[in-house]
């Protein structure tokens, strides 16, 4: 059929998911007819998609950001382990599920990316992706059949590629699958910053320097102990991540529509996750109460406070970072961070912390991405959680911008950075909460004597003690050593 005239097309001339339609229209290209049960649609010919991804296209023009990669790989194996089980337990012709086999293994090795075109905005429960998966799975087969794309009825999305599914069990199945998938990788390069950390609190370890409490000086401690607890408290993240991955790999397909296993044949459920549990190398399980499995995401909300969690620990060491190397001539100016950019366009000279600052940036949308998760798992009604698109946009988007971004700031910054040696001294000579570590023998009250006259006068607390002989040079020579000035837990 040859392109009818463009004004007579249900086409909208807005939006970045009519491209495929477009690019139709401009290059004289074919149109085909598909039918589902709202009507016939015009489906240009070179997609393996349909009508009802045709009507996703035109309903949800929004972002022009498509689902993430692991997100369309999650569901094609969903697709692949049901093709699989319904061919051993429901029936499904051999040839058939073979093709949809083909197809997956196809799409899986990278071919037909381009078709999954739904916008990340959509219908809710993710009706429109899902049929996205089954029309081009589908559309496929039917070519490794022998038969046109377009032609349904070789092998058709519904009822022989969404044999024995639904969008309500298989969108939180890929959900999971996608979320674990960019998590992993996640938690490894997670624990591979807080190393770098930790060698930086090796390399630091003898260096003293003024602590501070509320800002104000406080008793002594090293760099490296201040660094070795930036690794701690990454680690600690780190391991929350990872138990909350953990979380995600009960999953509720079989579980059709309502949580009942309506129309899917039994044994079904337990030999689909089987398989994908020998695709993915996880230990999956069927969810133990098929109905929560579908009415409650709170699997995927513990996974994004713990995103949360991270990014506001991180986004604190981050600040720390950013105080210590503060300066160079009216900041702290203890540590110093790898120059990689010039930091301004009128002084010259200058430079700021500049990838800390991304950083920062990038941990307050993680924090703003949990705040709409949250009200996502909050908001499914009954039977089914709605906002799954939201939740899988959000849990693979979050995650990957970390995973892109955190190598950066382990290798050009947080293994780069050197102690300003001379700095810290300075001001560990000059705070007078060194005073401390003489109370046990002069008490507490002379030392806040000392304390206030050494800070109202200007003047160093060593200066006051050997002025008033409270104590002997010898005294205060072994008081000032690091051994006395730090404790014992090092």
């Amino acid at each position: 059929m040859r392109l009818r005239d463009s004004s007579k097309c249900a086409v909208r001339e807005r939006g970045p998911d009519l491209l495929m339609f477009r690019g139709a229209l401009a290059t004289g290209g074919f149109l085909r007819e598909e039918k589902d049960s709202l009507g016939v649609r015009q489906i240009p010919d070179d997609a393996y998609w349909g009508a009802q991804t045709s009507r996703a296209i035109e309903n949800y023009p929004i972002s022009g950001e498509r689902s993430h990669p692991e997100m369309v790989r999650a569901y094609v194996r969903i697709k692949k382990a049901a093709a699989q089980a319904n061919a051993e337990q429901s029936g499904l012709a051999a040839d058939k599920a073979r093709a949809i086999v083909q197809a997956c293994d196809e799409i899986l090795a990278g071919k037909l990316a381009d078709q999954f075109v739904v916008d990340v905005y959509q219908a809710g429960a993710g009706t429109s992706f899902h049929m996205n998966v089954n029309e081009v799975i589908g559309g496929r087969a039917s070519e490794i059949l022998g038969r046109p794309r377009g032609d349904r009825s070789a092998v058709n999305p519904n009822d022989e590629v969404n044999l024995g599914q639904s969008t309500n069990d298989t969108f939180p199945t890929a959900l999971h699958l996608a979320a674990i998938a960019v998590g992993r990788p996640l938690v490894a390069e997670v624990e591979r910053l807080a190393a770098s950390f930790g060698r930086k609190g090796d390399e630091f370890a003898g260096i003293v320097k003024s602590g501070r409490t509320h800002l104000m000086d406080a008793v002594p401690v090293t760099l490296g102990q201040e660094f070795r607890a930036f690794s701690a408290a990454v680690s600690r993240r780190s391991a929350r991540l990872s138990a909350a991955i953990d979380g995600l790999r009960e999953l509720a397909l079989g579980g059709t529509a309502a949580g009942t296993g309506l129309n899917a044949a039994p044994g079904f459920r337990e030999r689909a996750i089987a398989l994908l549990s020998e695709a993915t190398g996880e230990a999956l399980t069927p969810a133990a109460d098929p109905r929560e499995a579908l009415q409650s995401r709170a699997a995927a909300g513990d996974y994004s406070s713990a995103l949360r969690a991270f990014a506001v620990e991180l986004g604190r060491v981050a600040n720390d970072l950013r105080l210590l190397a503060s300066g160079p001539a009216t900041g702290l100016d203890e540590i110093r961070l790898p120059p990689v950019q010039p930091g301004s366009s009128i002084m010259p000279g200058k430079v700021n912390p500049s990838l800390l600052e991304c950083l920062n940036m990038l941990l307050f949308q993680i924090v703003g991405f949990d705040t709409a998760n949250q009200l996502a798992v909050g908001g499914g009604q009954l039977d089914l959680n709605v906002m799954m698109p939201l939740l899988a946009y959000n849990l693979t988007r979050g995650p990957q911008l970390l995973l892109n971004f955190l190598p950066v700031v382990r290798t050009r910054c947080v293994d780069g950075i050197t102690a300003n040696r001379e700095k810290c001294r300075e001001y560990l000579e000059q705070s007078p909460s060194v005073v401390t570590a003489l109370t046990p023998k002069i008490g507490y009250a002379k030392a806040a004597e000392i304390f206030k006259e050494a800070v109202a006068r200007d003047v160093l607390v060593r200066d006051v003690l050997l002025e008033k002989k409270v104590v002997t040079a010898e005294e205060l020579e072994t008081a000032m050593s690091p051994e006395s000035l730090l404790g014992p837990l090092d």
